[in-house]
């Protein structure tokens, strides 16, 4: 959280999915957001969750937005946005063009869009996201997209410059690549992957 807070980071992410071992419960999350600055927005991933759980993650900790890395249809996208009054962002699964074509059916349901890459099918004990897999970023370069959107998957210090010119990212979403393991953050590629980030914007 410090490594994120003096990065200048513009997002963070608390992952409320069990099977993943990045999952924290809400009470952890919310000590967590307890000095988080204002200028950055705590975000809630969900995968498939239902109204009980979401309901109870927002009762407990403050997020600003809900990351739905599910099945969710634009219509339970846009439910949850008027149940929690809370922004929302739909992660796509991306593998071929056909599926940023997706992303077109959430632009009147929610507030943001993430593209992430498709767990291949020979992938074991693969998660919605957070596998280390990338996607080919060129398939978003000359899209137009009428959203606010982020690019993730398999991204890190070392290829954030090219993946942010192949898919010409406005926005980019970092969990794999500043790990030692699945679900341990390192503070130092935290910095590095920041202050990189800081230089391509310069």
């Amino acid at each position: 959280m410090r490594a994120v807070v003096a990065g200048g980071a513009s997002h963070i992410g608390f992952v409320f999915y069990p099977p993943s071992p990045r999952s924290v419960s809400p009470d952890q999350a919310a000590a967590l957001m307890k000095d988080l600055p204002d200028s950055i927005v705590p975000v809630g991933l969900f995968v498939d969750a239902d109204d009980n759980w979401i309901d109870t993650v927002c009762a407990v900790a403050p997020l600003g937005m809900l990351q739905l890395h599910g099945r969710e249809t634009p219509k339970r996208a846009a439910a949850l946005k008027a149940r929690h009054g809370r922004l929302v962002m739909k992660a796509i699964s991306v593998a071929k063009a056909d599926d940023v074509d997706a992303a077109y059916d959430y632009v009147n349901a929610v507030d943001w869009l993430l593209f992430d890459a498709k767990p291949p099918p020979t992938m074991t004990n693969a998660l919605p996201g957070g596998n280390a897999v990338q996607f080919d970023w060129s398939l978003m370069a000359s899209r137009i997209c009428p959203l606010p959107w982020m690019l993730a998957g398999g991204i890190d210090a070392d290829n954030v410059g090219r993946a942010v010119h192949e898919a010409n990212a406005p926005v980019i979403d970092v969990s794999s690549g500043v790990e030692d393991v699945p679900g341990v953050k390192n503070p130092q590629k935290i910095a590095n992957f920041l202050t990189t980030v800081a230089a391509l914007q310069s």
